[in-house]
């Protein structure tokens, strides 16, 4: 295998054979290859696209280029769900105990923060002791035993897709849409999923704003995952707003305890995470409909039993047994906790969600730097749905921060972040579409 003659004919525009993508990403991952080559290799998928095929060898072949995962001992379906990211999307902490509590076994590993939306991992990082990175066997006991397990990407687990992803990052070629699908589903696929289903965002609060490229991007995912032989869905959901009613990381696992214990019933969290939920159960064959999924789904939570797996779920992973009795003696508060009032009487009718990602990350509950430590404690609280009537003075959010500092900054930039009109807004679904 040349290399070059590989990047050349990507660049004239050529469709590339599974050997030679097999090949490329092999050297790739042996370390082989110059981060010119990779940048090259990148750049000329970004101008010239893959053909279905192409992305479906390059997905099979980054899931191939480290360990697979193995779960023959396991009598269960083995489902997963991914996001492409938002903010206030803590969906997948009650989605995984719920699909376990039904029947599934859900091996889910999960990112941190990228950019503006929070990161299944940092919220989770936010209770005492909880193991992110546990070994391949522990992994394993606790998907098996628990029926969940929400872990981080080992280094065995696709190692070319971070390797490759490392340079998209520093040449303006993340978002292709090929190599997005690629890296998104080679984990997927080295997890040894049977069936997945992915939420696609749209919105100003998601990484694709526009309708038209959220479809095509989930319709990428869908056929190579079920070309490369995982039964596979997307729903189209809204992010115009943030999902939950907290944004930041201990906040939105407060939040998630509140769900499982059924006090975030009839919002849009719900209609989510109750929909995604009964997506996995009837592709996995557990349930014959949505209609018989979605009461599953709902007895899992009002019977406690979705809140007993992620108990479970957590003691295993070392985190402390009593969580949901006693948040407050282990999840940290923020020194200051202040209302945010509205800025005058009317209807909450628009909000830029990005905006408020943004103003979690300036309180110190995000990145800017791969290095750079996260404050669990900060974020926003009781943030209010769109379509809200208020009156000047009215409370739209609590803000959590270290200092009264901080919190005078962040509550000024939250109620910028919002429209208030005289004009009651039209309701707009959460879920628009499924591929």
């Amino acid at each position: 295998m040349i290399p070059q003659e590989i990047i050349r004919r990507k660049r004239d525009g050529e469709e590339l054979g599974p050997a030679d993508i097999n090949s490329f990403i092999a050297a790739l991952a042996a370390g082989q290859l110059s981060e010119g080559q990779i940048g090259a290799f990148a750049m000329a998928v970004w101008f010239k696209g893959m053909s279905r095929q192409e992305t479906v060898a390059l997905t099979l072949a980054m899931a191939d280029s480290g360990d697979r995962l193995q779960w023959a001992d396991i009598d269960r379906p083995i489902a997963d769900k991914h996001s492409t990211g938002g903010v206030g999307d803590n969906v997948s902490l009650m989605l995984a105990p719920i699909a376990a509590a039904c029947g599934l076994a859900v091996p889910m590993i999960s990112g941190r923060g990228l950019g503006h939306t929070g990161g299944t991992l940092d919220k989770l990082e936010s209770i005492p002791g909880y193991m992110i990175t546990p070994d391949a066997d522990l992994f394993h006991k606790v998907v098996k035993e628990a029926g969940c397990a929400i872990i981080g990407q080992t280094g065995t687990l696709a190692p070319a897709d971070g390797r490759l992803y490392a340079v998209r990052d520093v040449t303006a070629t993340v978002d292709s849409i090929p190599l997005i699908t690629a890296s998104i589903l080679s984990k997927k696929l080295a997890a040894g999923l049977q069936t997945l289903v992915l939420d696609v965002k749209v919105g100003n609060g998601a990484f694709m704003a526009d309708r038209a490229q959220a479809e095509i991007l989930a319709r990428s995912l869908v056929e190579v995952a079920n070309g490369a032989g995982v039964k596979t869905s997307a729903l189209i959901t809204d992010m115009n707003q943030p999902l939950a009613d907290s944004a930041g990381n201990a906040v939105e696992m407060r939040n998630c305890l509140d769900f499982l214990a059924g006090g975030k019933a009839d919002t849009r969290l719900a209609t989510v995470v109750l929909a995604f939920a009964a997506e996995m159960l009837v592709k996995s064959a557990i349930a014959a409909s949505s209609e018989e999924a979605d009461g599953m789904a709902r007895q899992a939570l009002s019977s406690g039993r979705a809140a007993e797996v992620f108990a479970r779920m957590v003691s295993m992973l070392g985190g402390p047994p009593d969580l949901i009795e006693n948040p407050d003696r282990y999840l940290a508060r923020a020194p200051v906790e202040k209302s945010i009032p509205a800025a005058r009487s009317g209807w909450l009718a628009a909000c830029d969600a990005r905006g408020i990602g943004v103003s979690v990350i300036d309180l110190g509950g995000g990145r800017r730097h791969p290095k750079d430590r996260i404050d669990h404690r900060v974020g926003f609280s009781e943030l209010l749905p769109l379509g809200t009537r208020v009156s000047a003075g009215d409370p739209i959010a609590l803000v959590h921060a270290a200092d009264e500092a901080a919190a005078e900054k962040a509550a000024a930039a939250l109620a910028g972040h919002y429209h208030i009109t005289e004009d009651r807004p039209e309701p707009t679904p959460v879920i628009t579409g499924l591929i």
